[in-house]
């Protein structure tokens, strides 16, 4: 009997997640002996986030931004990352060009879409500030599916995207967007996505863990090599709404599949340097905070992640 996976999506499926999808739809997971099934966000509304499910036992892996393992951890709740999904940051505050909004310290009073995760305002504050603003800006709480059109119609101001996917679809529609990168403000890039699992699961269940590895990483290999068959794939195996324009779906696959794999070939690796400049940024800005309500001082970035079940996901492609 082939093992049970429950791996819970971080949005609706997109290109972000189509490695997992092609495993799925030519058989690698169930070659591995695994019967992998994806809860996608929307089936409940959004009201339980992938990190819970998991801290819940409500299923096996998750894909989360790196904050929220670091936010489990800093309640007792050993979450750790995986693997990174993609290899660099490809998300970014954007706005309409139309709305004069150029530059971070210009959302000053300004509404913002917010996703309500942890850190996340913490963050766009801080975004403003090293642009030199105050960093006062208004939250405004939106549903997930609703954030692209509140853009469009001026309901918000500012929103985190992908530009990976709203990036592509305001190309194909033809509207012009500012982009902020983190990095060009002084945020240091924490991987995200990741897959993230409890550490109970990870210790009990290793060689699993090794064999859906092995078979994600291969199914993200073949959307690099090619990436327009990836996004049928992942069209025709998800069956989702959000997937419903092909050509939006391949050219967006064509952009994603360029962020999948390192400079060195390899799917999911991911550097220890990269966890402790995000984990101690956000110390050194007061952002965490322990149980007892007192500030963190210094974080292990060794307990957030291990590359310790990517042995079998090496490739020999080269960039």
């Amino acid at each position: 009997m082939n093992t049970k996976i429950r791996l819970a999506l971080d949005r609706t499926p997109n290109t972000n997640h189509t490695g997992f999808y092609v495993a799925l739809a030519n058989g690698s997971y169930q070659k591995a002996g695994l019967d992998v099934e994806f809860i996608s966000p929307d089936q409940d509304e959004y009201q339980l986030m992938p990190a819970r499910r998991v801290a819940q036992n409500r299923c096996e892996l998750a894909i989360t931004p790196s904050e929220s393992v670091i936010s489990y951890q800093t309640n007792g709740n050993p979450l750790v990352a995986l693997a990174t999904v993609l290899a660099r940051d490809v998300s970014a505050i954007v706005t309409l060009r139309e709305s004069g909004i150029d530059r971070p310290q210009q959302l000053d009073g300004k509404v913002y879409a917010s996703y309500g995760a942890r850190y996340e305002e913490d963050i766009i504050r801080q975004l403003i500030q090293n642009d030199d603003g105050r960093g006062q800006f208004v939250a405004h709480k939106s549903a997930w599916s609703g954030i692209w059109r509140a853009l469009l119609t001026r309901e918000v101001d500012a929103a985190w995207f992908w530009l990976t996917w709203e990036g592509v679809r305001a190309d194909i529609e033809g509207i012009d967007i500012n982009q902020f990168l983190f990095d060009d403000y002084g945020i240091p890039y924490g991987y995200n996505p990741v897959l993230t699992a409890h550490r109970s699961w990870i210790d009990q269940n290793p060689d699993v863990l090794r064999r859906f590895l092995e078979a994600t990483g291969a199914g993200f290999r073949f959307a690099v090599r090619k990436p327009d068959e990836a996004a049928r794939m992942l069209i025709k195996t998800a069956g989702h709404a959000s997937l419903a324009d092909r050509n939006f779906v391949e050219q967006s696959q064509r952009l994603a599949s360029c962020y999948y794999l390192d400079g060195e070939g390899n799917w999911g690796f991911m550097h220890r340097s990269v966890w402790a400049s995000f984990a101690n940024w956000m110390i050194r800005n007061h952002m965490l905070i322990d149980r007892e309500g007192e500030l963190i001082q210094q974080m292990n970035a060794d307990t957030l992640f291990t590359n310790e079940y990517l042995e079998n996901v090496s490739v020999p492609i080269r960039l």
